[in-house]
């Protein structure tokens, strides 16, 4: 393959764990953010191999601090991007905390077919083992391949595929921590070398009915945690800050406490987008014949954080509890 023939991918810097360094090699906590994208792209020379680079600095901040306006910003920016024929793919770089919330933002927003990419790293970039280097490589490496096409969007980190709509958090520190559970990874990379087994049948990117445009500030949607003994405040509190949506994050299979019975009531009476979700970690919240009645929306296996993700999108829709449970139930 010569130079002229190398994919084109933007690669889009937002900050994270991949950008940060600590005050010593062994230290792998109370790291901050200190490099650009370029620094990254600096650091491993190997990825000129496999594409033409197009950097930007989106923004650089641990993804703790992610707003909803920075997302409208990332979204806009990556839809502008992929809309040049001559880009073939982008590769975002995030930090981990919340990368599942922003991949599934753009798994449900993005109108483009051509891969898209999200990664980051564990440990810092000084760190005797980081692992942010081989994370970018390979995530340049998945979105330089035409059989990323189509999938949605993707995250690539410790050598595992993951689709956006199934890939959570499951560890605090360690670089495993990005898992698929109960539908697995969509495939890995091995020695260089691209091995993808399966593809996300829930509707995602061209297929989905979500609109950016004129879109300056997604609705406020807050997530309440439910548990023994729960109290009513908290709903009262999200009902008095004026939100549009409830996430709960329930016992088992979305089971309610009576207080998160009774705040849920109070919400949903005043027209709030009330959705029960699971605190398990995995699983589907199956749909009960009372939620209609109580005007609830069941998440389908969607976990607490992802829920509001698609949550504050339909509310840009309706405000229509059938409308909203349609939009769980296919995306």
């Amino acid at each position: 393959m010569t130079r002229k023939q190398l994919p084109h991918i933007a690669l889009l810097g937002t900050g994270g764990t991949i950008a940060s360094t600590a005050g010593a090699a062994t230290a792998l906590a109370d790291y901050s953010v200190t490099e650009g994208i370029e620094a990254l792209l600096t650091a491993v020379p190997e990825i000129t191999t496999l594409a033409d680079i197009r950097c930007e600095q989106v923004f650089n901040v641990d993804s703790r601090c992610v707003t909803g306006k920075m997302l409208l910003k990332l979204a806009a920016r990556l839809d502008s991007l992929l809309a040049d024929p001559a880009v073939d793919g982008a590769v975002i770089t995030h930090g981990t905390d919340t990368l599942e919330e922003t991949a599934y933002f753009l798994n449900l927003t993005i109108k483009s077919g051509k891969p898209i990419v999200l990664t980051g790293a564990m440990r810092p970039g000084s760190a005797l083992s980081a692992d942010g280097p081989l994370n970018l490589y390979n995530a340049i490496l998945l979105a330089s391949r035409r059989e990323a096409w189509g999938r949605g969007v993707l995250v690539m980190l410790n050598d595992r595929v993951h689709a956006a709509r199934f890939v959570t958090k499951t560890n605090t520190t360690q670089v495993e921590t990005f898992q698929s559970s109960g539908q697995g990874s969509l495939g890995q990379i091995v020695n260089g070398r691209l091995h993808l087994y399966q593809k996300s049948e829930k509707l995602h990117t061209l297929d989905t009915q979500f609109s950016l445009a004129g879109v300056r500030k997604l609705p406020a949607v807050d997530i309440i945690y439910d548990h023994q003994d729960a109290g009513p405040h908290l709903y009262d509190a999200s009902i008095a800050s004026g939100v549009q949506g409830i996430v709960v994050a329930a016992c088992g299979n979305g089971s309610l406490s009576p207080q998160a019975e009774k705040g849920l009531k109070r919400a949903v009476k005043h027209g709030i987008a009330c959705v029960r979700c699971s605190r398990s970690g995995s699983g589907i919240v199956t749909a009960s014949p009372n939620d209609a009645r109580r005007g609830l929306i069941s998440g389908d296996s969607l976990n607490p954080q992802k829920a509001r993700i698609l949550l504050m999108l339909a509310l840009t829709l309706s405000r229509d509890r059938d409308t909203i449970q349609s939009c769980f139930d296919r995306y």
